[in-house]
């Protein structure tokens, strides 16, 4: 018995992996490089679109507690990405290249993985299907999906951060450091700006030519990644108090905290790529050179690839979805990663991993659980599967996991990994 995955991303590639090693066999569907998206670089499966950071590793971050179930599932996207990793501070940041060339030969050697590269236009009419196609899935198969589910798709925007050739940066004007580090080795290159510069900085990003939107791409932002010119037209110091923000930070020219700072983190190994941190714009490309040159360290910098936006789509996952991320009207249909409504590289994996026991449980007549929501794995499925007329997509954070109290975040960490390693047993990983 075969189970069809749907999209080579994060999720499908966790889905088809845990199939596997489940004992059961996978075949996996991805598009590209036949069918190419606004967002993709390469035919690599589980290519990095944005960032190549995977948030914090810190246990006590909502973020580094999901990891941490992950490796205990022996998520093969937390495997991955341990084995990739590059100096990113307290976060989990990844040579992407790597990273997605790993997980392409992993799946490319895995004998029960059958890789097929072809665009899917509709749902097989029979067996287990897990759909995965992810936040840019091709018009045909949103098509469909707004069929089967008997809703519209909703849909939001990510923006991609511009990257600069490191030998372009000013080096006199940045400064190596991590927020509250003592020493000047940290992992982020910081360029700071006086308040003058800031405040022309700040008047060019609002006044910048940007692309216009065609009529079917109108709709709101996703509010954890709006571009900066969105930001900084919400008010003068927004961007001070955000991306910009300096606290932690000592310039070491003069001893004192600068007025703002823009970051830059490694894109890759050699540190020859630098990513501009939480500045994912959709302004023209001759404006972000303009716009971005006037920090003082990026006045010379070479941009090896501009900010952008894509359209994504999801699913209104608690009308649709039941906790085994099942179609309700369908059970054979399962859904995984973005399309369900989760935000993020890591719970995106998550519910891949989900999906594909819960796959692999449902094509062999077993009954699946989820874990429970005390757990970041749990939490996100019921926060997918409860009724919420707002619904939107979301984050993993502590406030989505049942009985969190910030006095007491040890035992919540506590708890998450017992209970994961009790759902885990209780399937016989």
């Amino acid at each position: 018995m075969e189970i069809t995955v749907i999209g080579g991303g994060l999720a499908g590639v966790e889905a088809a992996h845990q199939i596997t090693r489940m004992g059961g066999r996978a075949a996996l569907f991805e598009m590209r490089p036949g069918v190419n998206t606004p967002a993709h670089q390469t035919s690599h499966l589980a290519e990095l679109v944005c960032s190549n950071s995977l948030k914090s590793m810190d246990f006590n971050n909502a973020h580094g507690l999901l990891k941490e179930e992950l490796r205990r599932l022996r998520s093969v996207i937390m495997q991955v990405a341990d084995e990739t990793a590059i100096p990113g501070g307290k976060a989990l940041v990844v040579d992407r290249n790597r990273f997605a060339g790993r997980l392409t030969a992993m799946v490319a050697n895995n004998p029960g993985i059958r890789l097929v590269r072809e665009e899917v236009r509709r749902i097989p009419a029979e067996g287990t299907v897990v759909v995965a196609s992810g936040p840019l899935t091709g018009e045909a198969l949103a098509d469909e999906l707004r069929s089967l589910t008997g809703a519209d798709n909703l849909a939001f925007f990510d923006a991609i951060s511009p990257i600069v050739d490191a030998a372009s940066i000013d080096y006199g004007n940045a400064f190596y450091a991590s927020r509250y580090m003592k020493d000047d080795t940290g992992d982020y290159l910081n360029c700071p700006l006086s308040q003058e510069e800031y405040d022309c900085f700040h008047e060019a990003l609002v006044s910048a030519e940007r692309v216009e939107l065609k009529e079917f791409e109108k709709t709101s932002y996703f509010e954890g990644c709006l571009p900066v010119e969105v930001l900084a037209e919400r008010g003068k110091k927004t961007l001070a108090f955000g991306p910009m923000k300096p606290v932690g930070l000592t310039d070491p020219r003069d001893g004192r905290r600068p007025y703002a700072v823009v970051q830059l983190r490694k894109e890759n190994a050699s540190g020859s790529m630098l990513n501009l941190v939480g500045f994912q714009t959709k302004m023209k490309y001759p404006e972000q050179e303009r716009v971005f040159r006037m920090i003082p360290a990026l006045k010379n910098a070479v941009f090896l690839r501009y900010g952008s936006i894509h359209r994504n789509t999801y699913i209104n996952a608690p009308l649709c979805l039941n906790d085994r991320l099942e179609l309700k009207t369908d059970r054979r249909i399962l859904f995984a990663g973005q399309i369900t409504g989760v935000e993020g590289y890591m719970e995106s994996a998550a519910m891949g991993l989900a999906a594909g026991i819960s796959a692999y449980m449902s094509a062999t007549g077993r009954e699946f659980h989820a874990p429970s929501p005390v757990t970041c794995i749990g939490a996100l499925i019921r926060y997918l599967t409860t009724e919420n007329r707002n619904f939107q997509p979301m984050n993993m954070n502590f406030g989505l996991i049942e009985g969190y109290s910030k006095k007491n975040k040890e035992a919540t960490v506590t708890t998450a990994l017992q209970e994961i390693e009790e759902w885990k047993n209780s399937f016989r990983f």
